[in-house]
């Protein structure tokens, strides 16, 4: 299974972003990683900031660049602004669902519940963390994982309504996706239209 193990904070402080949730680091050395990141550096070329939105975009949702270049020309194909489209197709993917839900505390747990079949869509176990969720299916957690402590912890005061898109039912522990998410609604940092510049090259 394809996924980004290395050192986060190290990748939080090239972005100068918290890319994989809350990182205390940044408060403390808010600059580049390396014998040199504290010194001002030289002007990043306009390649250098397109290939960096691309790479910001592909720790930010878990995915490495197979898998990303594969979404992004399946939003080429697809009539619509493609950046957009791009991130609306990011945000739609299972492991992502989960960790809006507040299921999950982060992309990375959030995907590790899906891996280990705790998650069901419409009822039934999905273990593939890519797995495409369509407006009108209701994903939640698998009944007899309900208990667990990390799913219990993240769910402690989580504020759904923060995701317009996605309906809630805290009875059931399962949400609805309604739509897929408008630009405006999406709160990631990501300026795709660098993204489409940079594939078109």
């Amino acid at each position: 299974m394809a996924r980004y193990i290395g050192p986060k904070s190290r990748i939080s402080r090239r972005f100068g972003e918290a890319i994989f949730g809350a990182d205390k680091v940044l408060s403390k050395r808010n600059y580049p990683p390396g014998q040199h990141g504290n010194n001002r550096r030289k002007k990043t070329s306009e390649y250098g900031i397109m290939l960096a939105e691309k790479q910001k975009a592909k720790y930010t949702y878990g995915l490495l660049e197979k898998q990303f270049r594969n979404m992004f020309e399946k939003a080429a194909r697809t009539s619509g602004i493609t950046g957009e489209i791009l991130l609306q197709n990011l945000e739609c993917r299972l492991d992502n669902i989960v960790y809006r839900l507040g299921i999950a505390p982060t992309r990375a747990a959030a995907r590790q519940l899906v891996s280990h079949k705790h998650i069901v869509v419409d009822g039934k176990v999905v273990n593939i963390p890519s797995y495409s969720v369509a407006p009108g299916q209701i994903v939640g957690v698998r009944e007899k994982s309900k208990s667990l402590e990390v799913v219990a912890n993240a769910l402690a005061g989580f504020n759904h309504s923060k995701y317009p898109w996605i309906e809630w039912d805290e009875n059931s522990k399962s949400g609805k996706l309604l739509h897929k998410p408008e630009r405006a609604d999406i709160p990631e940092n990501i300026k795709e239209q660098l993204i489409v510049e940079l594939y078109s090259k």
